[in-house]
């Protein structure tokens, strides 16, 4: 493993995404931002964080209507005429810029395979399972019927699907934004945790 590197995890929804990538940092030595980067980017930005936190990797109908996609790069504190949706991406946006270059970290989700697709020193991730044991996953974690476990599924994997497509330009998913895709069916998250360790270190 390089002396500095970084990790981002995208992941479908009852995947193990969180927990996997919490495990990889503890195991490193380093800090996992998920949720942390919604109080950093309130912190920064000056945006209420329970702002924050109903537009994490939301995009609404209104709201894509409503941004110019080429303003997607420009700063937070001269983007005070944005759309709301489109601040909070810059805000997360510059906060996972300055992290992956200070220090070394795991990332998961809120389109940081793309934010930081031109650093070298980051290895991107995608995890996915099946229907069934993401269900499965769901109603454990969550208490809830299986009918409900698959709804929330369509419905999170639609909204970061949208979330993504639109400001990181691209297809969430698409094979050829990842370094590794890992099925997350039949392994435990240590030793998920464990092949994105070694991949991440040969590849350095």
């Amino acid at each position: 493993m390089s002396e500095h590197f970084v990790i981002t995890i995208g992941r479908e929804y009852g995947s193990g995404g969180r927990e996997i990538g919490r495990l990889i940092a503890e195991k490193l030595g380093v800090k996992c931002y998920d949720k942390e980067l919604l109080t950093l980017a309130a912190q920064e930005s000056g945006i209420c964080e329970d702002v924050l936190e109903n537009h994490d990797e939301k995009a609404s109908v209104a709201s894509l209507f409503s941004m110019n996609p080429g303003m997607a790069f420009g700063s937070v504190s001269t983007g005070l005429q944005m759309p709301l949706n489109q601040r909070v991406f810059l805000a997360q946006f510059e906060v996972i810029t300055r992290l992956a270059r200070q220090e070394s970290c795991v990332i998961v989700g809120r389109c940081a395979d793309y934010i930081l697709r031109d650093m070298d020193h980051v290895t991107h991730v995608f995890l996915y399972a099946s229907p069934d044991k993401r269900a499965e996953r769901i109603m454990a974690v969550e208490n809830v019927t299986q009918d409900e476990a698959r709804e929330l599924i369509r419905k999170t994997d639609k909204q970061r699907r949208s979330y993504y497509n639109f400001f990181a330009d691209g297809n969430w998913g698409l094979r050829s934004n990842y370094d590794l895709m890992l099925r997350t069916d039949g392994h435990t998250h240590e030793e998920i945790a464990d092949m994105i360790i070694a991949f991440a270190g040969a590849g350095k």
